[in-house]
């Protein structure tokens, strides 16, 4: 399965009988699928179906969908709404306008809002059910146009989250052979510190003395914390090979190599070390940027 980027933007136009309809979608980046849908009040069962339809398809993502649907003839017409022209008269006649106010005309009571509605003719139940497949149909194709546009995103995001991985590894594999690193090194380092502490042994308990001896052994291996960087590495290549909605599972192995990154940084007591340990944090956290806008 291929990688799909949260980015995208589709547009299918179409027309039946005497309507012209447009869909538009257009997606971002969210923690889950937050679809906000537009349609025309006719079209409830259009809108019902649609997000049905884009539910179906999309995984993640705030997505915007948005139906125009317009009526080209000249097929409107007027209607006269009787009872709202019967209340009118009726209101006049039971009070009749002052004596410098003439009569009520003809055109005056027809122009009140409500005495005349300008309607489109209805549509047989053939007619509606044919707009609404042919719109839905064209939902489809929109659909198909926004998830190739979030696939060929995924592509290009899927090789530069590879490099961000290889580097990651490169540096995790200097740290493991930096000089800092060597048994000899360690030693000499933890004499040093020991030393320091003897300096003033007369004050110290031999136990505590050990204690402080174990301490500095344990500050001074970053082994674990290369072993994980090296396993989350794996994990995060093995679900970039398998593909699909993988989004949040790659931002919880950032999270986790971010903080497996900050340990070793902590633990490093050697300059040579903390320069890979930052360069590898800055690796990390651009890595989770960009893990941001996978599905």
């Amino acid at each position: 399965m291929s990688i799909h980027s949260m980015t995208g933007f589709a547009r299918v136009q179409g027309a039946v009988a005497a309507f012209r309809y447009a869909w538009e979608l257009k997606s971002v980046n969210a923690k889950g699928l937050d679809l906000r849908l537009r349609a025309p009040p006719d079209f409830d069962f259009v809108e019902i179906k649609a997000r049905e339809k884009i539910a179906a398809r999309l995984a993640r993502g705030a997505v915007f969908a948005n139906l125009a649907a317009k009526r080209e003839d000249e097929s409107q017409v007027a209607r006269l709404n009787r009872a709202a022209l019967d209340a009118l008269l009726a209101a006049l006649s039971e009070r009749p306008p002052p004596a410098n106010v003439g009569p009520a005309t003809l055109d005056g009571l027809l122009a009140v809002r409500g005495v005349v509605e300008i309607v489109e003719p209805e549509l047989s139940e053939t007619e509606r059910a044919e707009l609404d497949a042919r719109i839905l149909g064209s939902l489809d194709e929109a659909l198909d146009a926004l998830t190739a546009s979030r696939a060929a995103e995924g592509g290009a995001l899927a090789a530069v989250l590879r490099q961000r991985l290889d580097r990651i590894s490169i540096l995790a594999a200097q740290a493991d052979a930096a000089p800092a690193r060597q048994p000899e090194a360690i030693r000499a380092r933890l004499k040093q510190q020991l030393a320091r502490l003897l300096e003033n042994a007369d004050s110290l308990d031999p136990a505590r003395l050990h204690q402080e001896a174990a301490l500095l052994a344990v500050r001074a291996d970053i082994r674990e914390e290369l072993d994980r960087l090296k396993a989350h590495v794996e994990s995060a290549s093995k679900l970039l090979v398998a593909g699909g909605p993988i989004g949040r599972r790659l931002d919880f192995l950032a999270q986790e190599l971010g903080r497996e990154t900050n340990t070793l940084c902590a633990k490093s007591n050697d300059a040579a070390l903390s320069a890979i340990g930052l360069e590898l944090k800055i690796e990390v956290e651009q890595l989770r940027e960009q893990v941001q806008n996978i599905e």
